[in-house]
């Protein structure tokens, strides 16, 4: 009997079974949740650490982003109303993911963002409001981030992210790069400049005395680094495992939202 893989054996795609998958992805959430600490400073930035005029600033940069997202995912399920559930799946994905924390610096931490698969499916400006409502409920129901640094925790997840993850999954593909890479490198370098992004934050609102902006942003940058590298790598390979899945399973729905070409059959 042939041993069917996850989604096939097409050239440029992650050779593992379904099998595999369904194991590797239980196996590497229950391992997560086991490892990391319960307790942490705080996601994200947390409620009051910026300087209210910071906080503002970043909130008023997000919401032209927002307005565009809400009209993107408008005109996705009207479209096609069975994309309700992908969107969904996104934002559980994002919500799981960015739950799992490392302490890093005080006043946030380090964790997965989860943002990359969402922006691969629907692009970057649904993303933005997906990520908006994460960290809404992340922030009400967990405590981690605040609503007073919304705007910046939108900013940094859920703007740069999906706009990094995009741009180098379509630079990949129109290069010809297998499948599987195009989505790992697209999920782990958007969660690499969601980092980048919070440590400018940071060093914006808290210029070290001496050396000013670049100063505090180097000090920021190295300490993210050491939680943020290889949880941006494990990132990447459990996303190329999901869009497998996904590609096996809904590859009509990826055809539509023209993640894959229309010419490959299931």
């Amino acid at each position: 009997m042939k041993r069917r893989i996850c989604p096939t054996s097409r050239e440029g795609e992650f050779p593992v079974t379904k099998r595999k998958c369904t194991v590797l992805v239980a196996t590497y959430l229950m391992l997560t949740f086991m490892v990391l600490p319960r307790s942490a400073v705080a996601m994200h930035i947390m409620e009051g650490f910026l300087p209210f005029n910071w906080a503002g600033f970043w909130a008023m940069i997000t919401l032209p982003f927002l307005v565009t997202g809400i009209w993107s995912i408008q005109k996705s399920v009207t479209r096609n109303p069975s994309l309700k559930m992908l969107l969904g799946l996104a934002g559980a994905f994002a919500f799981v993911l960015s739950a799992l924390k490392l302490p890093s610096v005080t006043g946030s931490c380090s964790h997965p963002t989860g943002v990359g698969l969402g922006a691969i499916l629907f692009g970057p400006a649904a993303m933005t409001v997906i990520g908006s409502i994460v960290l809404i409920f992340q922030a009400i129901l967990l405590a981690h981030g605040g609503i007073t640094t919304l705007g910046a925790n939108t900013f940094s997840m859920a703007v740069v992210g999906p706009l990094a993850a995009y741009g180098v999954y379509k630079l990949t593909q129109k290069v010809r790069a297998p499948l599987w890479l195009s989505v790992f490198l697209a999920s782990a370098l958007g969660d690499l400049l969601t980092y980048v992004t919070t440590s400018l934050q940071l060093a914006l609102a808290f210029p070290a005395t001496s050396g000013g902006v670049m100063a505090s942003f180097s000090k920021f940058m190295g300490v993210f680094a050491i939680t943020q590298v290889p949880l941006a790598i494990s990132e990447g390979l459990l996303t190329v495992l999901v869009f497998n899945v996904l590609s096996l399973y809904n590859r009509q729905e990826l055809q539509e939202l023209s993640v894959l070409p229309e010419e490959v059959k299931a």
